[in-house]
């Protein structure tokens, strides 16, 4: 069920409510808070495609740019039928936040066409991407914004982004991007990133508040390439996957789960979900019960607003890991916190996407690549270290982690504005 309060399903009414409650519990300049209210720069470009049939379609494409206050934008690509400008603002400004967070030297970006994938053949779809790159080529560039794939934009995408932008500067522009194939000259890590620093900051929660990771349960919703990876690397970590879900339905166990069967089944099936799976001790369940499944970590990892009014109190976890963008509402948000319920936010808990896109960037411009483990080893150092960072403020100021991360990311791009003034 979703929220019966409308202003409670807006993305960008819950990013500027965040980004508003941390300016007034930091007393922010009023003229610094003026800028960081507006996005920079967004562009909304047509984009006539010739189909495979001969005729010729028009897509709706949008890129956003936050702020270039900390460094270049950096924010995914998606394509979805319900991508608005709104919803790429917000999520650019989302992403400042993110990066600001964990201290990467990016400001946030985001991107999307309006379009169901599933309709397009690989060629349509090819010549979409190629379309949309030249559409935002004026505004993107490897010290300018940064893209990456989210939303249905993959690897593929990623090469076809890059050799159309390479083509048009009339040289090899593998920077472009993050996200390639690690044959083009991406990162080995980054296909499972958000899922690993997901899983490492649902282990640093449990930590600081003393639990044993080998006693605990965990709830998974989402099951693309976020929840998966999630889900694998927190039963890596010792915890018992007790309930994971994806479009078609939820899967409860209370004895615990086979994710690693559960993958392969997805990988094999011709819907590439896990509709039909079944095994002993598992029974289907609603995504909406399966929220409200008591457990000690739940990861929301499919889409925004997914814990709203009409069921934060219904929640039974002890911690909500955010592995999607925005899943939980403000309404909702300050439920939680009154019920003592503890929320990593998304700024955090997702950010390992961002960092190792960030670590991709580095070794292309460089022209010197890590191994895996050097990889895993910086991610793991950047995540527990900003987790650390937002867990000690929150101790500090006597606030939620949401409050203490917003408050943090927004004190540090607040800072990099002072610093350079206003130009002209």
């Amino acid at each position: 069920m979703m929220p019966k309060n409308t202003n409670e399903n807006s993305l960008l009414a819950n990013a500027q409510a965040s980004f508003d409650k941390a300016a007034r519990m930091l007393n922010l300049d009023p003229n610094i808070y003026a800028i960081l209210r507006s996005n920079e720069r967004a562009l909304t470009v047509s984009l006539p495609v010739e189909m495979d049939d001969g005729h010729v379609e028009v897509f709706t494409g949008y890129r956003a740019q936050h702020t270039t206050a900390r460094g270049p934008g950096k924010g995914g690509i998606r394509y979805h039928l319900a991508v608005t400008q709104e919803e790429v603002t917000a999520l650019a400004q989302l992403m400042t936040w993110k990066c600001s967070l964990v201290n990467v030297p990016f400001s946030g970006a985001k991107g999307g066409v309006s379009v169901d994938p599933r309709k397009l053949s690989e060629n349509e779809l090819r010549r979409l991407t190629r379309r949309y790159t030249y559409a935002i080529s004026p505004i993107i560039g490897p010290n300018t914004d940064i893209p990456a794939p989210d939303m249905n934009t993959d690897e593929k995408t990623m090469t076809w982004i890059t050799d159309t932008y390479s083509m048009i500067k009339g040289e090899s522009s593998g920077e472009i991007v993050t996200g390639k194939p690690v044959s083009l000259g991406g990162s080995v890590g980054r296909v499972n990133a958000t899922g690993l620093g997901v899983a490492i900051a649902a282990k640093q929660a449990l930590l600081r508040n003393d639990y044993d990771l080998d006693n605990c349960t965990a709830v998974v919703q989402g099951f693309g390439n976020v929840g998966t990876w999630s889900a694998r690397h927190i039963a890596d970590r010792g915890l018992k996957i007790i309930a994971v879900s994806d479009i078609s339905g939820g899967y409860y166990n209370p004895k615990g789960l086979n994710i690693e069967k559960m993958i392969a089944y997805v990988k094999q099936s011709e819907s590439r979900a896990l509709e039909g799976y079944s095994a002993s001790g598992v029974d289907s369940i609603s995504n909406d019960d399966l929220l409200c499944l008591p457990c000690d970590v739940l990861v929301p990892a499919a889409m925004e607003n997914q814990i709203h009014l009409d069921n934060a109190n219904e929640i039974q976890a002890k911690f909500v890991v955010e592995g999607a963008n925005g899943p939980t509402t403000p309404g909702a948000d300050a439920i939680l916190n009154e019920r003592g319920v503890i929320v990593v936010p998304d700024i955090l808990a997702n950010a390992g996407g961002v960092v190792v896109s960030y670590f991709e960037w580095v070794q292309g411009r460089e022209g010197f690549y890590w191994t895996a483990d050097e990889v895993k080893d910086r991610l793991h150092r950047f995540m527990e270290v900003a987790f650390n960072d937002m867990y000690d403020f929150s101790l500090k100021r006597r606030v939620s982690l949401r409050d203490s991360a917003m408050m943090l990311a927004v004190q540090r791009v607040a800072e990099a504005i002072a610093l350079r003034g206003v130009f002209p």
